[in-house]
Parts: structure tokens; sequence; C-alpha cells
């Protein structure tokens, strides 16, 4: 595949993206150059695109991904990859609030931390973070899997609804209605599994997964606090 270079500097958003939907529709990969750390950058992008940024990017890039591979070079601003649906995203460095939110599909994977409310509202794929990811992390997620090496901040996968939370070290607090359960050997292998795929070999962690209690699926007039706490 040829390699094309993008400048972003002070030009529209608008007119880079276009230059890389063209790229890619070309079968041609980019490089973009002078990212400035602008925001939305390489939206929607499908199947067979590549990117990759040098330098740090601002709000939302890789949002609404279908199936392209992004990688960034240094840091990410709000919410990378939201939305998206199925591709990969690589931030080399720290991913601000509200990576992967509302991801259906795909894999994110997050070299450094990840700032708080990292995979809220989740309904599929995978999020891998080498560090720690923030406070309400996981928060209403209902599907996917989080995998953060370095633990969490408070509140970890408050209200969550389904899917899983993954954590090699301890979370300061749990959110509400959820629980720790322990792994099953043939779970930890598929979580051990994905990392090696991602050249993290076998870390040596305590896995702690962390599940919804389920107290919220039905609600009673008993439960009312809990929901109050939300």
């Amino acid at each position: 595949m040829t390699e094309i270079e993008i400048e972003v500097g002070a030009r529209p958003i608008r007119e880079i993206n276009e230059e890389i939907r063209s790229a890619a529709a070309a079968g041609r990969s980019v490089v973009v150059k002078d990212t400035r750390s602008r925001h939305n950058l390489a939206i929607g992008l499908g199947e067979g695109a590549r990117v990759r940024f040098e330098g740090s990017v601002g709000y939302y890039c890789g949002g609404l991904n279908c199936g392209a591979r992004v990688e960034i070079g240094r840091n990410a601003g709000w919410a990378v990859g939201e939305a998206m649906s199925d591709g990969e995203i690589v931030v080399n460095g720290y991913a601000g609030m509200s990576a992967g939110t509302s991801m259906l599909g795909g894999l994110l994977h997050i070299r450094g931390d990840a700032g708080p409310r990292c995979g809220v509202a989740m309904k599929g794929g995978d999020i891998v973070v080498e560090g720690k990811i923030g406070y309400l992390s996981g928060f209403m997620a209902h599907a996917g899997r989080i995998v953060a090496l370095g633990g969490a901040g408070d509140a970890c996968a408050d209200s969550l609804w389904g899917g899983e939370v993954w954590l090699g070290a301890s979370p300061k607090s749990l959110g509400v209605d959820t629980c720790e359960v322990e792994p099953d050997p043939d779970e930890v292998f598929e979580i051990e599994s994905l990392l090696a795929s991602r050249g993290l070999g076998k870390p040596e962690v305590d896995w702690r997964k962390i599940v919804s209690a389920q107290r919220l699926w039905h609600f009673q007039s008993r439960d009312a606090k809990a929901w109050l706490m939300i």
C-alpha cells in the first residue's frame, strides 16, 4: 500500500477529512502531520483505511470508525473512538475523558492512561489500557470489555448493565450495582490472549473481574436509594 502525507495546520477539518477518505478510496495509507491537537479528525472511516497521526489529536478522533486502522502518535483528547463499530484505534500516549464512548465493536488500545468515563455506555468491542482508567469508567456499559492493567479510579463500572471490566490492580472504589467475581481460567486465558495479540505478553497481575450485580435490572421500591445514587 503506497503512502501519502497530509498536513493539518490551520486548514479546515472538513477538507482534511475529505483528503483522508479520498486517499483511502484510492488504496493509499495516510500519514497526517502538524496535527496541532485539532478536533474531529478521521471521522467515519471505512474498512481498509489506514491513517497514522504524527503527534497529538483533539476531541473525537476516529469517531464512528467502521473498519479503519487509526494510530495516534502521542495523546488524544475527549472521546477518541466514540461510537466505533469496527476497526482498530491505537493511542500511543494518554487518552482523555470518555475514550471509547458508546463503542459497538472494534478495538481501542491505549498505551498510557485513560481519563474518566472510559468506555461509558459501551455496547461491544474491547478497550485495552496499559495504564490506569479514571473515575466512572465503564459507567452504564451494556456489553464489551475494558481491560486496564493499572487499575481504576473511583466508582469503577458504576451502574454497569452488562459487559466486563478487567483490572490488573485494585480500583479506588467500585460504583453502584457492581461486584467483583472470580474469573474462570478460560476467561483469563482469553483476556491474556487478547493482550498477547497486542504485544503485551503475559502480565504478572492478580486479575479482578468486575460485572453487574444486577440489582438495577428490575426496579423495586426498596431499591429506590440505589437508583437515586446513579
